[in-house]
Order: C-alpha cells, then structure tokens, then sequence
C-alpha cells in the first residue's frame, strides 16, 4: 500500500467530528447528572441510584472514547511527519495503530448508545410502573 502524506490527513475532518460528538454527548450527560442530583437530594429514589449508576459507566465510556479519538489524531499527525522525514514502515505501523484507535472509539461509541437506551428504558419503566 502506498502511504502518502494526504492519506493520514483524511483522518483530521472525521476524528474532528466524532470528538465534536463525543464532547456534545459528555454535555449532555452532565446536565442530567446535574438534574438527577437535585432529585435525588430532594426525593431519593431507588429509579434515581440506577440511572446514576449508567451515567457513571457511560461518563467513563466516553472518556475512553475521547483518549481513543484523540490519540488516534495525534498518530495520524505522527505518521504525516514519519513521511514527510521518509521513514515509511514507522508511518506505516504508526497509521495502523491510528486505524484501530479510531475503530475503538467507534466501538465504545456503540457500547456507550447500547447503555443509554438502556437507560432511557429504566426512566420509560419508571413512568410505566408510575400508570399501574
């Protein structure tokens, strides 16, 4: 496979993007954390501790999804100057490290929308249990 200085550099809009995600997630998830406290604090609620104990995991999921994204960026901009300095089998085993770090951040991504809907399943039995 032929390795040239643009090819790394595609990675730069996509990882942008998916970090642009990844933080929008982490946004979110902190108003709620913020929202639930107040819950709890004013009604401790057993459905409250279970969507506190998903956020936890979710929260860990996307740190480990940003690590992932981010070093996945800095390896491709490792691998341009690898080619730019010529050495070709280090950009080349660099972009393929490049490559799995950003297949991970996609794989916790799905792990982490499994676990919220899981959580939104938690808060729809809740109003279920709330009807009977």
């Amino acid at each position: 496979m032929e390795l040239t200085i643009t090819t790394p550099a595609l990675f730069f809009s996509a990882i942008s993007l998916l970090m642009l995600a990844f933080t929008n997630r982490f946004l979110a998830l902190a108003a709620l954390i913020r929202s639930l406290h107040g819950q709890y604090l004013s009604n401790p609620d057993v459905i409250v501790l279970k969507q506190i104990r998903n956020i936890r995991t979710r929260l860990h999921l996307i740190k480990q999804m940003q690590i992932a994204g981010i070093s996945s960026l800095l390896l491709s901009v490792l691998c341009m100057f690898l080619i730019y300095i010529d050495l070709m089998l280090a950009a080349h085993i660099i972009f393929g490290i490049a490559i799995l770090l950003l297949i991970a951040s996609l794989f916790l991504s799905v792990w982490e929308i499994q676990i919220s809907v899981k959580a939104l399943d938690i808060r729809l039995s809740d109003i279920e249990d709330a009807k009977q």
